[in-house]
């Protein structure tokens, strides 16, 4: 932010901790001032434009309003598959479609029952009870104008469509409760949407209750970039209340305000394509596939490719579970025919015969067994793709285990990010890594960065599978170390983790060296006595470390194989339970 004489750019909402550094004074005056003026506020309590304006204006400066810069659309990122195929439509044959929306949000805030509500309350008249079957997407109506709905709330959906070139969405609503705020999970799906670029909406929920406190939500909102529009920003927060069935209109008019500004447009009688919501096996009807068309007109009869699914459609059914011949752009229906299940999120098109199916879904094959052989993105070949043309920023996930670690970590890579090549931190968050973070980074081509925290087992397993770069540090310095060389095409190979084995706790023996020792069952590949153990209970990490021990039977032993059982000891560690279980690694230098 720049300071130009005695002015000096401020945001809508700033904490206190980033005002004092702006304007080089102690946080602690910063509060008495604020104190003297009736504002009560800790060090890192967040502060609107006009009551920091008072206070920096104490100390000299005119304070003025801090201008966000648009981004530009070629800067977007990767279009969706669907986007693309759209974009080489003659323009002059594009017509408005219904916007397709998916509602996000943290678990409790009433995703679920804000979305039975518009259901029933806006599904047209004699529809509503003829719903038999649950397709995963349906459609309302309002002002005679059609709005489509996900009917799979949850940023992890929303984000596996993404990860297979496909977004759903054209536009989020994004729950928050109004008694509750923005809580991480609020977090989570805002960075999802933002990630995806799409339009957000915030239905303010459950404003019905007693301690419901939509201002202190707004300014959360606003510090998480969220700017409410009656505060000059372009982020509509529609106050809602499922319970009470209050501003659903209000909410839906909304969503058809945003749909006019962002021109969602397709072509009718164009080429066919569109995503898979859901599919499962029916026991009398076969594979049972939910379709959203995106562009063109599907009919009963049509060859579809659906990832490595393929087959000619047998018959077509709406969202009521009417059997229809035809469905046009942004219309979701049920169909009959595929071979296999498809993947939600996987995009489909209609092809002219068998024969060009059989081949697409060869080649889609081959492609992904030659994608599980490389990484989607890792520091090491950052440079090289920055060479060819191919990167102009690193995208970060960032985890640390405290706001205190955060927020130094963040500022020393913005500093760093200034360079040819830039650094854009998708979502920074205090906790260990889950499969959440996982999930976005394969969407968004992301590295995650983890800083004295752990990663679940689930997450090291899906990173593995995705071929996702996932690096933790304990000191700061080295975490920056990496990245800056990374930046100038010097970094080192990496240091990374490779699973050698896995045990089963089957019993737990005293020792008198050790206090306890595990007997345990190999399962998969071989435990050895040179290399490192964790100790895993559900989804926990309860100890990681060098063995202290390793027998079969009375004998020490330097290895053991599957099958065998064998006794484990661990150095300084006796928190052992029958059920855990037992991975084994060793750390080795990337190719």
């Amino acid at each position: 932010m720049s300071e130009n004489g005695h002015k000096i750019e401020l945001p809508y909402s700033i904490v206190i901790r980033d005002l004092a550094v702006k304007i080089e004074k102690s946080p602690i005056e910063i509060i008495k001032k604020l104190m003297t003026n009736g504002v009560m506020a800790t060090i890192n309590q967040a502060v609107d434009f006009d009551t920091a304006a008072i206070v920096v204006a104490e100390y000299g400066f005119e304070a003025v309003l801090e201008q966000v810069e648009e981004i530009e659309p070629e800067e977007a990122g990767e279009v969706p598959l669907w986007r693309q195929m759209i974009a080489k439509e003659d323009a002059a044959a594009l017509k408005s479609r219904a916007p397709v929306l998916t509602i996000l949000g943290h678990v409790d805030h009433g995703k679920t029952s804000l979305l039975d509500v518009i259901r029933s309350e806006h599904v047209a008249e004699g529809e509503a009870g003829g719903i038999t079957q649950h397709i995963g997407a349906y459609q309302v109506e309002l002002k005679g104008r059609l709005l489509t709905f996900l009917d799979t709330p949850g940023h992890a959906a929303f984000t596996a469509m993404r990860a297979r070139g496909a977004q759903g969405a054209d536009i989020v609503i994004l729950v928050v409760a109004a008694d509750d705020g923005v809580m991480p999970q609020t977090r989570e799906a805002i960075a999802h949407a933002k990630a995806a670029r799409v339009p957000i909406i915030v239905a303010l929920n459950k404003i019905d209750k007693a301690n419901a406190n939509p201002e202190h939500v707004k300014q959360q909102l606003a510090e998480t970039g969220l700017i409410p529009d009656e505060w000059g920003g372009n982020t509509m927060i529609i106050p809602v209340s499922a319970k009470q069935k209050l501003g659903i209109n209000d909410l839906l008019e909304a969503a058809l305000l945003v749909a006019d500004n962002i021109e969602i447009r397709a072509n009718p009688n164009g080429r066919v394509i569109g995503t898979v919501i859901e599919a499962e096996v029916d026991k009398t009807r076969g594979t049972v596939t939910t379709l959203l068309v995106q562009n063109g007109t599907l009919e009963v009869g049509d060859i579809v490719v659906a990832g490595t699914a393929h087959g000619k459609l047998r018959a077509m059914t709406d969202y009521t579970g009417k059997p229809v011949r035809k469905a046009g752009p942004s219309t979701p229906v049920a169909v009959l025919g595929l071979n296999e299940i498809p993947s939600a999120g996987d995009v489909f098109q209609v092809v002219t015969s068998e024969r060009d199916a059989r081949d697409i879904v060869s080649e889609r094959h081959d492609t992904a067994k030659a994608r599980i052989q490389t990484k989607k993105a890792s520091l090491e070949d950052l440079f090289a793709n920055f060479k060819a043309g191919e990167a102009r920023e690193l995208n970060l996930i960032l985890k640390a285990d405290v706001q205190g670690s955060l927020e130094p970590i963040m500022s020393e890579l913005e500093k760093l990010g200034k360079g040819e090549i830039g650094i854009k931190i998708l979502y920074a968050e205090t906790g260990n890594i889950g499969e959440n973070d996982v999930m976005l980074a394969s969407a968004s081509h992301a590295i995650i960065i983890g800083f004295n925290v752990q990663a679940d087992v689930a997450a090291r397993r899906l990173a593995e599978k995705e071929g996702i770069s996932l690096r933790l540090y304990e000191i700061i310095y080295r975490l920056t170390e990496d990245i800056e060389k990374a930046l100038k095409g010097m970094l080192e190979p990496a240091i990374v983790e490779r699973v050698i084995g896995r045990a089963q706790v089957l019993a737990v023996f005293s020792a008198s060296k050790l206090g306890k020792v595990a007997g345990c069952k190999v399962t998969e590949g071989e435990l050895r006595r040179n290399a490192r153990i964790r100790l895993v209970r559900g989804a926990d990490i309860i100890y990681e470390g060098d063995l202290a021990s390793l027998r079969h039977e009375k004998e020490d032993v330097k290895e053991m194989r599957t099958g065998f059982e064998c006794g484990v000891g661990f150095k300084s560690f006796t928190d052992i339970l029958v059920g855990d279980q037992l991975v084994c690694f060793v750390m080795e230098k990337s190719a």
